[in-house]
């Protein structure tokens, strides 16, 4: 079973400890007594309320991480990093810039053998079959956070496909899992919930499970079938500790590494698959590597050589730039 691996993650180190404190609300309820119990019919009980549900209490440990996520967000607005406005006049790019950027991010590896940093380029991976996304928490994300995270997925997940033009919906048999975490239940939710999707094994999800201190999320893409270059399955963890930007953030990357955009590039910008941060929401560029990947005329196993010339005309397609 082949894999690949991407993440979102910090170069700041700073340590911070802090309290999470939670609320508890009690409902009550009013007993109706009919006055003439024989000539009047009995009232319906009152349907039970529905239970309140309330996050898990928080570990220091988990407190902690959520502190410093915070002041890491706030360091990087403040340097006009996390940009949510998509690129502009000042980042302007070529139909011969996109498809660089497009060969650096598709036909590399973000970490090991085939990264950038090797100079040996893989193969095309993409995602054949329809896409079937489903979101999990860990119990002390709090409901008002879930119904957030739920929702951007699911907004994300219909940008994907309108950008790819492939299925990716949200469903049931889920294929692409993405999982809202702490520090505190990463582990339990992982081997409990991922392992739901077919060919997906506890020893398979080793580098999800131990996370290092600086990445904020990450995502793994599976071939689990004969070809391994067609992913048939993906698990993003997301640290439910991060702030809701850079929560968001995650989201738009990791969901988009996941169909296929496997690495990051210093050159990339406009984008979100460039470790520097300044954009934490998917741009039009992106959209673009998006489109190009899953257009038919790029087959899946295509190697960097077989495919430059078509990456080409692609890229140039979309820029409006001369073919």
């Amino acid at each position: 079973m082949a894999a690949s691996f991407g993440s979102r993650w910090s170069r700041l180190g700073a340590r911070w400890l802090g309290v999470v404190a939670l609320g508890f609300a009690v409902a009550s309820c009013d007993v109706v007594v009919p006055v003439e119990p024989v000539l009047t019919p009995r009232a319906r009980p009152e349907p039970a309320a529905a239970p309140i549900r309330v996050a898990l209490p928080t570990s220091e440990s988990s407190a902690a991480k959520r502190s410093y996520l915070v002041q890491v967000q706030s360091a990087q607005l403040s340097k006009g990093l996390l940009r949510q406005d998509g690129g502009g006049t000042d980042t302007p790019f070529s139909a011969d810039m996109l498809a660089r950027n497009f060969n650096n991010i598709v036909f590399y590896n973000e970490y090991g053998a085939g990264s950038l940093a090797s100079g040996v380029s893989g193969n095309l991976r993409r995602w054949d079959g329809p896409v079937r996304m489903d979101v999990v928490f860990g119990g002390a994300v709090p409901p008002s956070q879930q119904r957030q995270d739920r929702s951007d997925v699911t907004r994300f997940a219909a940008r994907l496909a309108r950008a790819t033009g492939h299925p990716v919906t949200m469903g049931n048999a889920p294929n692409f899992m993405v999982l809202f975490v702490s520090e505190d239940d990463r582990a339990e939710v992982l081997k409990t919930q991922a392992t739901r999707i077919p060919g997906i094994t506890e020893a398979s999800l080793a580098q999800l499970l131990d996370l290092g201190d600086d990445i904020y999320c990450a995502v793994a893409a599976y071939a689990t079938g004969p070809d391994r270059h067609t992913y048939t399955a993906a698990v993003a963890v997301i640290r439910s500790e991060n702030p809701d930007l850079m929560r968001l953030a995650c989201i738009h990357e990791e969901l988009a590494q996941g169909l296929g955009l496997a690495n990051d590039s210093p050159h990339a910008r406009p984008s979100i698959f460039n470790d520097d941060d300044e954009f934490a929401l998917l741009t039009d560029h992106d959209e673009m590597l998006l489109g190009m990947l899953y257009d038919e005329r790029l087959r899946i196993g295509m190697s960097l050589p077989e495919a430059e010339p078509l990456v080409r005309i692609l890229a140039r397609e979309r820029t409006g730039g001369p073919l």
